[in-house]
């Protein structure tokens, strides 16, 4: 049974230290696809912007600087709240997002809640499917 755990919330998309905008957005976790996050940007454009990474990227992020490439996550303070940025590269251009820490460490733990760390290849279903496979 494939569960769901969604989160709207609003990140900033960071233009300059002066100059954030705000961008709704979803964050979104499938147990059928249990090692990633999936983040969906509702951008001004008919349609909107997905991203989707490791779920441990984003856990490790809320803690300390990681990632290396496409996606860097990292905590930080503004005006003295927790948040974690998202650094995001791709060949359309770059963006750097900041995300309310306590909201977004919330849905991480539910996210953990529901398929605990270690257990997500369990998910996968390979064993069963190996098992039908070779009982042919």
């Amino acid at each position: 049974m494939q569960t769901v755990v969604e989160r709207e919330l609003e990140l900033n998309l960071v233009l300059s230290p002066e100059r954030r905008i705000p961008v709704p957005t979803r964050l979104g976790y499938v147990t059928d696809d249990p090692y990633a996050v999936h983040v969906t940007f509702h951008v001004d454009s008919a349609q909107p912007v997905y991203w989707t990474f490791a779920r441990d990227l984003l856990v490790e992020g809320v803690f300390r600087p990681c990632g290396q490439g496409d996606v860097r996550v990292w905590p930080t303070k503004t005006e003295g709240r927790g948040v974690v940025l998202m650094a995001l590269s791709s060949p359309d251009g770059d963006a750097l997002l900041e995300a309310p820490a306590a909201q977004v460490s919330a849905w991480l733990e539910r996210t953990l809640r529901v398929v605990p760390p270690g257990t997500e290849g369990q998910r996968l279903g390979l064993d069963d499917g190996l098992d039908q496979l070779l009982a042919r």
